[in-house]
């Protein structure tokens, strides 16, 4: 702890990247915000997550463009010149984080304990994080409010969703949805295809909840892998056609649009990905697939009841140690792990989030 507990009159945070981080970090600055409303807060962050948090109240964002190259930095330089910060929070180990940094003047400049800070973070700070014991990311995050001697109770988010946003989604949704069902978003892609389960289990996935009264819906990004990834799911199911058709929006929403969609949907099933801490801070309930994160440590931070994983066995294999005895974040390789994840405990896992959640479906 720094020992200062007065509020800073301004401070900023860089964390780049990426969606699931960057909405972890939200839930760590609108804690800041309810205990020192006062500071200034300025954002220096990845552009694509701008677009996901633009209008967050009481944040000014600077964006850096990591695709710029040197302009990038040199933008970044530009921005903030002649400003000086009484904190900065650097949030981001990676080593172009670091390096952007440099264009931030700043007192005091935080980063994470010693065992965490990877890439040489620790040259480009002044403070650290106090050492945490196999923490999940956004408690990881969290330490940087209680370094600054701020109380640290469960996170809350409050998202940036304009009413456009919340009325495209509901008419989105409405329009395929006569009967008004609950909905059910499957977001079946992350940022690399070995972290997908395959089109069969969210095919049959798919099945079981329409069977159960849902409506589906599958959403995603615009990249050809998950538009093939959305055609494969449904043309394998029987609901490709008629009233209980699945409602394909992959590649046909913003992040705002997304999120909207996330927040109307009753809940959410998704591997590894950023749409699946989008629902958390929405609190929608999420199925969680993993094989090779620790999900203990990068699922949705609300929901671990619901994580289907096979992380542990994949480890045990791997490594011949169990995940206790090895680094906190060790991460399983193959690109056939997710094909461990059994289609029935998916289902199993769906039916303990109806009872918990909405008992009049039961």
């Amino acid at each position: 702890m720094l020992g200062q507990i007065s509020a800073p009159k301004n401070l900023c945070l860089l964390r780049l990247s990426a969606i699931g981080d960057v909405c972890h970090a939200v839930a760590m600055v609108q804690n800041i915000q309810r205990q020192w409303p006062e500071t200034k807060i300025t954002w220096v962050i990845g552009k694509i997550e701008a677009s996901l948090l633009k209008g967050l109240h009481g944040v000014e964002f600077v964006i850096f463009d990591k695709r710029a190259g040197l302009k990038g930095y040199r933008d970044l330089r530009q921005n903030l010149k002649g400003r000086k910060f009484d904190v900065l929070l650097h949030m981001q180990v990676a080593l172009r984080a670091s390096i952007a940094s440099l264009c931030i003047s700043a007192k005091v400049k935080i980063g994470f304990d010693t065992q965490r800070a990877k890439e040489g973070q620790w040259l480009f700070t002044n403070k650290k994080i106090a050492k945490q014991s196999q923490p999940h990311v956004l408690d990881g995050f969290m330490g940087f409010a209680q370094v600054l001697g701020l109380d640290v109770p469960p996170p809350l988010w409050k998202m940036p969703l304009a009413d456009s946003e919340q009325l495209w989604a509901s008419e989105k949704l409405s329009a395929a949805n006569e009967a008004g069902k609950p909905i059910a978003v499957i977001c079946p892609a992350a940022s690399k295809a070995e972290r997908n389960w395959h089109a069969e289990g969210y095919s049959q996935t798919a099945e079981h909840l329409i069977a159960r009264g849902f409506k589906v819906v599958i959403c995603g990004g615009p990249t050809t892998m998950e538009k093939l990834l959305a055609e494969a799911i449904i043309s394998r199911s029987k609901f490709s056609e008629g009233e209980n058709k699945i409602q394909n929006l992959v590649g046909q929403t913003s992040l705002k649009q997304l999120l909207a969609v996330l927040k109307v949907a009753h809940l959410v099933i998704a591997p590894d990905t950023g749409p699946a801490h989008m629902a958390v801070t929405v609190k929608t309930p999420v199925v969680g697939l993993y094989a090779h994160s620790n999900p203990k440590r990068t699922g949705p931070y609300l929901y671990p009841q619901y994580v289907v994983s096979a992380y542990a066995s994949a480890i045990k294999l791997q490594y011949k140690q169990s995940v206790e005895q090895l680094p906190w974040g060790t991460r399983a390789k193959g690109k056939d792990l997710m094909m461990q994840i059994s289609i029935a405990e998916v289902k199993k896992t769906i039916e303990r989030v109806i009872i918990d959640n909405y008992p009049e479906l039961r």
